[in-house]
């Protein structure tokens, strides 16, 4: 098992209770570091909602058999069985009412019953498949008759992330996707960035739309751009030259809006006043509102205001990169393995899990829900 995470460990359980010998390789000094920081480090583990509908892939259906047979009760079950307390916040997203540390914990106990042997500070450099694998590390080289890789994607390579899972691959002649930050604020230039740096820390209840997708959460302004649940969300689907398009009224219809503001005798800047903070609507009327009194506006312009006010368009220059992002979109083509299993088609014995396949969550636990569910099914089989 290369990599100790989330998706390793899991497997790595569920292998061991199978009467498989297990040894679990992670590169850094301890396992579960993402585990540790997430959800402000009380781990969002999964989502009551994370169905194939919230997931990212070239293939959207190949996650559903391993969320099919490992599902959120299922996890809870477990935290039951160790008397880990959790809540739920909104949207479905489950944390644990103590620390991300009790997860780790967890694992690891049922890792030490399932006679799993963990190395850490162990780097895999070299992987030869031939009659199982020959594994050429720091310490002595092992073999091994199967090989799960759940070494993760590239985002927030300071916790250790690299490109191995997809390198491997690659040198296996396996085909990969390409990848990008998921999860990952976006940044602004010119006029837009300075639209959006003199309203740093403002927050905004709209909807945020990109390609296909439309997320109804918080959106952030940051000195470098945009950030916050919703615009998380529709980074993962964002590429370089797309437009994000805001509602800035969601759930009203615009025009009557205006209509009514209008006969009332009141301006734009209350209109946006009255559903968000001031200081943006000062600010959005002052760039992009009409020069004269709704009053004096015509019907055209009305309704190019209402326009407007439900789809705010803003072109991004690109992301914080995978040092700010949660998730990396994209990696080893599902075409390669087995919906059932993870196994790969092409290389007898050989395992890709978690974050290393093309399979991305949403915001809020899916991504863990991946981990646990491909674990669960490498587990099962290898």
């Amino acid at each position: 098992m290369l990599g100790g995470g989330a998706a390793g460990l899991l497997c790595a359980i569920e292998a061991g209770r199978r009467g498989r010998r297990v040894l679990v390789l992670e590169r850094n000094a301890e396992v579960g570091r993402k585990i540790l920081i997430s959800g402000g480090g009380r781990c969002n583990f999964t989502n009551r909602l994370a169905t194939p509908e919230g997931f990212l892939s070239a293939n959207p259906d190949f996650c559903r058999s391993a969320l099919a047979r490992y599902t959120p009760e299922d996890f809870l079950a477990k935290l039951a069985r160790h008397g880990i307390a959790w809540h739920e916040k909104k949207l479905g997203q489950l944390f644990c009412d103590g620390s991300a540390r009790q997860v780790v914990a967890m694992l690891l106990r049922e890792c030490a019953e399932a006679g799993v042997e963990i190395r850490c500070g162990s780097e895999v450099r070299e992987v030869r498949p031939g009659d199982g694998f020959a594994l050429e590390t720091g310490a002595a080289p092992l073999r091994a008759r199967s090989l799960v890789v759940a070494t993760g994607g590239l985002s927030i390579p300071k916790l250790g992330a690299t490109d191995f899972a997809h390198r491997l691959a690659g040198r296996l002649g396996l085909a990969v996707t390409e990848t990008q930050p998921g999860l990952v604020p976006l940044r602004f230039d010119g006029v837009d960035l300075a639209f959006c740096a003199t309203l740093t820390g403002v927050s905004l209840d709209v909807v945020t739309r990109c390609r296909e997708a439309a997320f109804r959460e918080n959106v952030l302004f940051t000195h470098r751009g945009l950030s916050g649940p919703a615009l998380l969300q529709v980074s993962s689907y964002w590429r370089p030259g797309d437009e994000l398009a805001l509602d800035l009224l969601p759930g009203e219809a615009a025009a009557d809006v205006l209509a009514d503001a209008r006969a009332r005798g009141r301006g734009l800047v209350r209109v946006l006043a009255e559903r968000h903070p001031r200081r943006f609507a000062e600010a959005w009327a002052a760039r992009f509102g009409p020069a004269r009194p709704l009053a004096e506006l015509s019907k055209r312009e009305l309704e190019a205001l209402a326009a407007a006010l439900h789809a705010w368009r803003l072109r991004p220059s690109g992301t914080e990169g995978y040092a700010k992002a949660e998730v990396t979109v994209g990696g080893v083509d599902t075409r390669e393995l087995s919906s059932q299993t993870l196994a790969c088609r092409r290389v007898p014995g050989l395992f890709f899990i978690g974050e290393a396949v093309d399979v991305t969550g949403w915001l809020g636990g899916f991504n863990f829900q991946w981990a646990w569910a491909s674990g669960f099914a490498a587990g099962q089989a290898v």
